[in-house]
């Protein structure tokens, strides 16, 4: 479609959704503006660390006060549980064989169209702050420049990726870098507000990219001081002495995640302040989850629920049902065909996620079948020795590498996943139907086993030098400079 096509879809569109909705928002935008936008992404925040997905440790109240709002996603999925690879996702609606980034560090190409694109040419006024991680090689400072590689995002206030908290900066138009001497969500926060002032009397489409809770596990001190680690309730399938992985290490992240829902309050309210709650959608998730621990494992890529499994609150008063909660699945290739279906804009045919606008507006409660999983190569350090591929029902979770299944569960009686039926001959007839299932997935979405990577012996070091956009790129470049692509 070209630009004139869709911009005459756009209005026709949004005559439509405003004869569907004007009794649904405020007096104020109900005949002029189409819904905002806030979409906000912390960075490794596990679904099972909120209140309202039932966590009695954890301190969530102003995001749990924004579940009773709205509509709570409990079975809400990273594709890829890992940062570039989640983050592409959830921006282009497409799944990694298709948008290229099947690494971290890679550069999302400038060529792919994304979210903001997209509400940017309907006449939103776009915005990110916080963390990126899409622009590959060096992650720091930081710097990335106005044009195509902020794919779409008009208003800038981000840097590439840097979890040093407590000393963070940020870059606007300029390779110019300004300090933050707050704890890093603090400062994000006070970005977005600035925004929100700023564009509060036209449609923005606004992301905030919080670094925390990703490892390291720290807050201010005044977070860190309501959880004693000895007296947190522990998952069952929880391992004691897991490195990173500890009652320590999970009373920072918690610490964080409260220090992360204060700044939610701060933005919440800023809505309410502006006049501007009613008219809004307001989309909290995660790019993946973090295992902590369990199965005595730590970080991403992952197929456990602690890895794949995110936040997925969705609030627009008087438009989406509030205080209703969903099983339907939801994942991050969902959310752009979603979100533009809400603010009744055309999704483009290359899009490959399911518009669930239908099950976020409680008139079905039918969403997809299964979700579909990806990771192309391992991550020795972390406890991923090989690619795999998954795909998770509303009962069962089921993943292979390209030679062997690894692993099948049955979450209805095994919620806690420890017990593998990989093995179990009871299971095969159930185990050859989800690998019917997940091969049909992989054809579907154009996937191969042929796209996996391996990595040199060194270990793929994508951030340390350049930037590359694939991953033979990089093992080209490793071959002909191995005194750069070694250890440091």
């Amino acid at each position: 479609m070209d630009r004139r096509g869709f911009m005459k879809g756009s209005v026709a569109a949004w005559a439509g959704l405003s004869s569907r909705t004007s009794r649904a928002v405020s007096t104020k935008t109900t005949e002029k503006r189409p819904p905002n936008v806030l979409f906000v992404l912390p960075d490794e925040w596990r679904a099972q660390a909120l209140g309202c997905m039932g966590n009695r440790d954890v301190r969530t109240p102003h995001l749990d006060q924004l579940a009773s709002e709205g509509t709570l996603f409990r079975h809400t999925f990273a594709n890829a549980p890992v940062c570039c690879p989640a983050r592409a996702n959830i921006l282009t609606g497409t799944y990694n064989n298709r948008n290229g980034m099947v690494v971290n560090d890679l550069r999302l190409r400038e060529s792919e169209i994304t979210l903001a694109d997209l509400f940017s040419r309907a006449g939103y006024q776009t915005g990110y702050v916080g963390k990126w991680h899409l622009d590959g090689g060096p992650r720091l400072p930081g710097y990335v420049p106005p044009g195509r590689r902020r794919h779409g995002f008009q208003s800038w206030a981000a840097n590439e990726c840097n979890h040093n908290y407590f000393y963070n900066w940020y870059f606007r138009d300029e390779n110019v870098p300004i300090i933050t001497e707050k704890y890093e969500p603090e400062g994000w926060t006070d970005r977005a507000i600035e925004f929100l002032y700023e564009f509060q009397d036209k449609p923005f489409f606004l992301m905030v990219g919080f670094g925390a809770p990703h490892d390291p596990y720290l807050a201010p001190e005044k977070y860190m001081k309501l959880y004693d680690p000895e007296k947190l309730t522990m998952e069952l399938n929880w391992r004691e002495g897991t490195p990173d992985g500890g009652r320590k290490d999970i009373a920072g992240y918690y610490a964080a995640i409260t220090a992360i829902d204060d700044q939610m309050g701060r933005i919440l309210h800023t809505l309410r302040e502006l006049d501007l709650e009613n008219n809004t959608i307001v989309l909290f998730s995660s790019d993946h989850g973090n295992m902590l621990g369990s199965q005595g494992m730590v970080l991403k890529r992952k197929p456990w629920e602690e890895s794949i499994r995110v936040p997925g609150i969705i609030r627009h008063p008087g438009m989406i049902p509030s205080g209703r909660k969903t099983d339907a699945l939801f994942s991050h290739v969902d959310f752009a065909p979603t979100l533009l279906s809400l603010c009744g804009l055309p999704i483009p045919v290359d899009m490959q996620g399911t518009d669930l606008s239908r099950v976020v507006l409680g008139q079905t409660e039918q969403g997809p079948a299964s979700a579909y999983f990806q990771i192309f190569g391992p991550a020795h350090a972390t406890g991923v020795d090989h690619a795999w591929r998954g795909v998770r029902t509303e009962r069962y979770m089921y993943a292979r590498r390209k030679t062997a299944p690894w692993v099948l569960y049955d979450l209805e009686k095994d919620p806690h996943e420890m017990n593998n039926l990989v093995n179990d001959e009871s299971a095969r007839s159930l185990m050859q139907h989800l690998d019917q299932q997940l091969l049909a997935w992989m054809e579907k979405v154009g996937d191969s086993w042929s796209l996996d990577w391996t990595p040199p012996p060194n270990g793929l070091h994508l951030w340390w030098y350049r930037t590359f956009y694939t991953v033979q790129d990089y093992l080209t470049w490793a071959r002909e400079h191995p005194q750069l692509a070694g250890p440091r």
